[in-house]
């Protein structure tokens, strides 16, 4: 009977499990010697482009009024109110460390290239430094610039004490080694939270990790605030981004969540989102999120922020979330807006790290 059994189940892995090792070696094992012990290949040859499907019309209505006993209005949480109380906090813990010790946490940032929406980002980051009293340099490099320009702007940063944090602000320009750079960054200065210990120390139970990545961070931040339970529901996660979606979830595990990943290949990722008691978005394409993808009562954090032309703007843009927000809010308990749900928090928590590092280096308490 056992060998039976056995001959059974190579049957059955020989037909479900060897399509995808097929599959998988087309991917993989290419220049691999065929000697091989283990059929798994390296994890960076099943990487594939994070490309979504973009919804026919960015257009939101709100959603007709059938199943009138089910909708709702949603809870909008006042990121930027939030926000502006932790760095109240912050401002205070900075002024009394110059009062003490006569110095200041310092952020250095580098800027690559000219998106809009990083340029944005900056901006409001080092606007957001001047007002707590953190120190703040800018290095800014054409997007045609070579990778040692950035690690020596990098090195010269990891050696000034002055210096407590250093942001690369992602994405980078495609021919630029991303990890090489962010792997550069001084670990005790990484308050972006991306260096790969800071990812592993997150990831691991156990584990406290240097630096929290900060909209991962701002999300938690949020929840907790606005009274949301995070432990024992189920929370779905939109996109899986090293900067976002990625550390998210992580976080989210370490807080007793059930976490499901929904990324640009997820198959029925409406009916997956339409389970989840927390929905966190953070795909980067306008409204990919209608109502349907949501359950009454859901509680929705907006990350998406995606730049849509608008000459009526300052800057001849505006900015628009993942979820299609005029639809989730007859459905959602919680929801954030964009702008002024988790942006500012990202920046809030920014602030935090720098004045946690800063703290850690002068050995302030």
């Amino acid at each position: 009977m056992m060998m039976m059994a056995r001959r059974t189940m190579r049957r059955m892995v020989g037909a479900t499990a060897w399509p995808w090792a097929r599959a998988t070696r087309s991917l993989s094992l290419s220049g691999i010697n065929d000697n091989r012990i283990i059929m798994s290949p390296p994890l960076v040859t099943l990487d594939l482009p994070e490309i979504w499907t973009p919804p026919d019309s960015h257009d939101c209505n709100p959603l007709p009024q059938r199943n009138c006993s089910n909708l709702q209005t949603g809870t909008v949480i006042d990121g930027k109110s939030i926000a502006e109380e932790i760095r109240s906090g912050i401002d205070k813990e900075v002024r009394r460390m110059k009062e003490s010790i006569g110095k200041v946490p310092g952020l250095a940032v580098i800027l690559v290239g000219e998106r809009r929406d990083s340029q944005t980002y900056v901006r409001n980051k080092i606007k957001a430094c001047e007002e707590v009293g953190i120190k703040s340099i800018v290095t800014e490099f054409a997007d045609g610039c070579t990778e040692d320009e950035v690690l020596n702007a990098l090195s010269n940063y990891n050696q000034d004490s002055s210096i407590n944090g250093i942001l690369v602000q992602l994405p980078l320009p495609q021919h630029l080694d991303e990890g090489k750079i962010l792997d550069a960054v001084s670990l005790e200065k990484d308050v972006d939270g991306f260096h790969p210990l800071n990812i592993g120390n997150l990831a691991m139970r156990g584990r406290e990790p240097l630096f929290i990545p900060c909209t991962p961070k701002g999300c938690i931040e949020l929840l907790i605030r606005s009274g949301v339970e995070i432990m024992g529901k189920n929370a779905v996660v939109i996109g899986r981004s090293n900067i976002v979606g990625l550390p998210t979830s992580l976080l989210l595990q370490r807080h007793h969540a059930t976490v499901s990943i929904v990324h640009a290949l997820t198959k029925n990722p409406e009916q997956i989102t339409s389970e989840a008691d927390i929905v966190i978005a953070a795909a980067g394409v306008a409204n990919l999120v209608r109502g349907s993808w949501l359950k009454p009562g859901a509680v929705v954090l907006d990350v998406g922020t995606c730049p849509v032309d608008d000459p009526s703007c300052e800057y001849g843009y505006r900015l628009m979330g993942d979820v299609c927000y005029e639809e989730a809010m007859s459905l959602a308990s919680v929801i954030t807006p964009v702008p002024g749900g988790v942006g500012p928090m990202t920046v809030a928590m920014l602030l935090s790290n720098t004045l946690d590092s800063a703290k850690q280096a002068y050995g302030f308490t």
